[in-house]
């Protein structure tokens, strides 16, 4: 779906080597694993922005790539700013909606067409994700008995 949500956009790719790492997986480690030479940058929202200290390695991460901070509702930018007071910051509207927001909506099969771009709309709908119940919540799950309502 990132390929989806990015094709076309110039500047833009999508690197999926974290996908093919076992077990936990860390932004310095996927950092590093670039050539040195290469300038990275991490894309982040401003609430995900002030959690880097609780990461592993946060100052390696902040050597390692020029953070860009995207504006989200309720956070302070300036909060942000004076943290990390290196990061870039993205001018753009803030988006008063999240993936998690938009994966309920579609769990739910309430209307998110236009949250998304089509590509991405069309993959969700097309391969049915997010809408199930999570499976402790299915009909006929294992949890379930005779014995119940």
């Amino acid at each position: 779906m990132a390929r989806l949500a990015v094709a076309g956009v110039e500047g833009l790719e999508v690197d999926d080597r974290e996908m093919g790492r076992d077990g936990p997986t860390y932004t310095v480690d996927t950092l590093a694993s670039f050539p040195e030479d290469e300038k990275l940058h991490l894309v982040l929202g401003a609430d995900a922005a002030l959690g880097i200290p609780s990461w592993k390695d946060p100052d390696e991460v902040r050597r390692q790539a020029t953070l860009l901070v995207v504006p989200r509702p309720g956070v302070d930018s300036t909060e942000v700013g004076d943290l990390f007071p290196e990061a870039v910051f993205v001018d753009m509207a803030v988006l008063e909606i999240s993936g998690t927001e938009i994966r309920d909506l579609a769990r739910r099969r309430a209307p998110f067409r236009f949250l998304v771009t089509e590509e991405v709309y069309e993959y969700i709908v097309a391969h049915d994700l997010y809408a199930q119940d999570p499976p402790a919540n299915r009909v006929g799950d294992s949890t379930d008995t005779e014995d119940s309502p």
